[in-house]
């Protein structure tokens, strides 16, 4: 991961973080659509970020999944892992992150956004960590406190919850409660 150089160390900021919230497209998924004739679209998702997103949950960190498109698809990915913040059809992305950050009582520090275009800024507006992954979009880079090292639907969201997770001191107990429900 790469750090921008004008702001508190990193592991500063990751130990703040409370709130997981990020975009679908280009993020969760390599930022593909595909239509095949009349049924619904598909999606291609990243295994390893599933699982990484189920230790953030287990880990106690609160996990939103906010996309501008509605999917039948990202609704069952989200409900296989457990996320219950989801946000579809959400043209201002910044409107869904205030409420669940009235809701918790967090504060910007508090939050970390993971988006890679233009429609992510309005959220990026309320997040203390904007992290995106290297194939977002030039200007959105410019803006990140923090760039994966893996691109969006190959592992990015995966990193994000393991660096976020081990920071924080949280990672081992996430793991064997994860599996503790695998042998349970």
């Amino acid at each position: 991961m790469t750090q921008s150089t004008n702001t508190p160390p990193l592991a500063e900021r990751l130990a703040a973080v409370r709130l997981l919230a990020m975009d679908v497209d280009g993020v969760l998924t390599d930022g593909g659509i595909y239509y095949t004739g009349s049924e619904p679209e598909t999606k291609r998702f990243s295994v390893a970020d599933g699982l990484g997103l189920q230790l953030a949950v287990y880990g106690g960190l609160i996990v939103a999944i906010i996309s501008g498109r509605v999917s039948e698809a990202v609704e069952r990915r989200a409900k296989e892992l457990g996320i219950t913040h989801l946000y579809q059809g959400v043209a201002n992305k910044a409107a869904p992150m205030a409420e669940l950050m009235a809701s918790y009582g967090l504060e910007t520090a508090q939050v970390a956004y993971i988006g890679d275009d233009w429609n992510d800024l309005p959220a990026f507006s309320l997040a203390g960590m904007k992290i995106v992954p290297p194939n977002a979009v030039n200007e959105i880079k410019g803006l990140a406190d923090l760039i994966t090292e893996r691109s969006g639907g190959e592992g990015a969201v995966r990193e994000v919850c393991e660096v976020i997770l081990k920071t924080q001191g949280r990672f081992n107990d996430a793991l064997q409660q994860y599996l503790a429900k695998l042998l349970g």
